[in-house]
């Protein structure tokens, strides 16, 4: 579910242009946040631009930037760039023989568009997913994934937790795609053609139609009438399964959350928070490994300061296009921060290759070469460009490394730029001590200028907490709260406890919804345990389902 961003780019004398088209014009702004310019605004393409951007990037008729995937919410530079820290909907890769051994049938349900007003009944075709191969009772459980931001096929095929317990607990599987992503486009090609269109773009409408669309199954698929539904998401889908319950407990009998920051909201957890977490990553697992990153930023700066230098980084890193001038350099250090983000969430105790193709564990991996931070400035970048390759080149196929090519394209990073910059306002910060990064305050203020720039809409800094109850959610019942020890996000989400029916689970050495991937024989124990104790629960409810009907 979000973007992330990298700390230091700009000083405020490095801002530059002064007025911002909106969505029509705002390819270029997007595609230079991607490359790590922080604060900065724009109308026609500047000299400056063309330069930095790559002539398809910078083409008006492409989507914007469809190469970035900010799937791990880095903060880096808070303005343009914060909105690539709430990506954070990061989905397990499984193995072709599994995706094609999966069996469901595609169906599009009409939903209105919107679900709150009465002037107008348009609708539009919200696909969804289904599964009945082990639904073989009446009334028996229906399993709901609650889509996020991105192509509900891709997460139909990683999300391998349901896919297990479907047979033993009776199941009907049912993915449904989240509005504005995928192929459930409300108005077509104009979706996103500007603010208009994407007004119907919320997390409260998305909900809305999860709930029309159980009812409409309820009363057509033959059985299911009474069956009990249990919401189940992780990320941003773990946030919304969360809230399904919350808002709809009537609808749902319980809902299993797994990494779902849905405290990660202004005042509600410190804004450096994710970035401690990936720095503890790092710092377990190696000796001076998180040192050597916090020093490489200003090895960076200093490296780079000449043409000399320039030229030795980007070939030390077998930079696909040699860097040129000190933006591009801010450029690769957002870069940079990037991949060491996506890294913490893909730590996995197996290979995968969701992301980039990653061997197991690949957080130690990349620690190997990351042990000595005082090391002259040439000698650590070269650990780094070493590090570096695990995450991008482990397979050895890449012939150089692409700066705008960090994961998976599947999740729909313009729909999330959206969100983020209406009520998905996530606060991050670096300080440079308690983490590994450079120094970056959390500034709502140039936050909201660039959304109004991108979209011309204003971010909501509390209405996460007003339209969910924020951290006052003691009244709730039967929802599950799984997080990992090794996950970002963790930070934001609930990890104590807060009822008998409010459950917390931690798995330690649990990266991004470790529980939502398929059993592998390289699982610890600690997400075995976990897995066994939500189908104990998923149990529990559809039990008291029953009794109560």
């Amino acid at each position: 579910m979000l973007p992330h961003t990298g700390s230091f780019l700009f000083p405020p004398s490095l801002v530059f242009l002064d007025h911002v088209s909106p969505i029509g014009q705002q390819t270029e702004v997007i595609a230079a946040a991607h490359r790590g310019l922080a604060s900065f605004t724009c109308t026609a393409p500047s000299k400056l631009m063309s330069s930095m951007i790559n002539s398809e990037l910078s083409t008006a008729t492409r989507p914007l930037i469809a190469g970035i995937v900010c799937v791990v919410l880095l903060l880096g530079s808070l303005h343009v760039l914060a909105l690539k820290t709430q990506l954070l909907s990061i989905q397990s890769s499984i193995s072709f023989a599994i995706r094609n051994s999966l069996s469901y049938k595609t169906y599009y349900f009409d939903q209105k568009i919107d679900h709150f007003g009465f002037l107008g009944d348009d609708t539009f075709k919200q696909r969804y997913l289904v599964s009945y191969q082990h639904w073989h009772q009446e009334n028996g459980p229906i399993l709901f994934y609650t889509g996020n931001e991105g192509d509900i096929t891709w997460f139909c095929n990683n999300t391998g937790f349901m896919w297990d317990v479907a047979e033993e607990l009776g199941a009907m599987l049912v993915f449904a795609e989240h509005r504005y992503y995928g192929e459930s486009l409300p108005f077509g090609q104009e979706s996103y053609s500007d603010a208009k269109h994407l007004n119907y773009l919320t997390s409260e409408q998305a909900l809305a139609d999860f709930a029309v669309l159980i009812k409409g199954l309820k009363k057509t698929v033959p059985g299911a009438r009474n069956s009990p539904v249990i919401a189940i998401g992780g990320s941003y889908g773990g946030m919304l399964a969360a809230w399904m319950r919350m808002k709809y407990p009537h609808i749902v009998v319980g809902a299993l959350a797994a990494s779902a920051p849905i405290w990660q909201f202004t005042d509600m957890v410190p804004c450096g928070v994710f970035y401690k977490i990936v720095t503890d990553d790092f710092r377990k697992s190696g000796a001076g490994c998180a040192d050597c990153i916090r020093r490489s930023w200003k090895a960076v700066d200093n490296v780079t300061s000449t043409a000399e230098g320039l030229q030795w980084l980007s070939s030390e890193f077998s930079l696909c296009v040699p860097l040129k001038n000190m933006l591009e350099a801010a450029a690769f250090k957002s870069w940079l921060q990037e991949t060491w983000v996506n890294l913490a969430m893909v730590d996995y105790p197996y290979e995968a290759d969701f992301l980039q193709p990653l061997p197991r564990w690949p957080v130690k991996v990349v620690c190997q070469y990351l042990t000595h931070p005082a090391a002259s400035d040439k000698q650590l970048l070269h650990g780094v460009s070493q590090a570096v390759k695990v995450y991008y080149n482990y397979t050895g196929n890449a012939q150089c490394l692409n700066l705008s090519q960090t994961a998976t394209g599947n999740l729909g990073y313009r729909g999330w730029y959206y969100q983020a910059c209406t009520e998905m306002v996530m606060p991050m910060c670096s300080d440079g001590v308690q983490d590994m990064f450079e120094p970056q305050v959390w500034d709502f203020g140039a936050f909201a200028a660039e959304c109004q720039a991108l979209f011309g809409v204003s971010p909501r800094a509390d209405w996460a907490d007003t339209i969910y109850g924020g951290k006052n959610i003691k009244s709730h019942s039967n929802i599950i709260f799984s997080n990992g020890g090794l996950d970002p996000w963790s930070g934001g989400g609930v990890t104590k406890s807060l009822s008998d029916s409010l459950v917390a689970i931690l798995i330690p050495e649990g990266a991004h919804h470790l529980d939502l991937r398929y059993n592998t024989n390289y699982d610890p124990q600690s997400v075995l345990d976990a897995r066994a104790l939500e189908v104990k629960y998923i149990r529990l409810w559809i039990k008291q389902a029953a009794n109560s009907s």
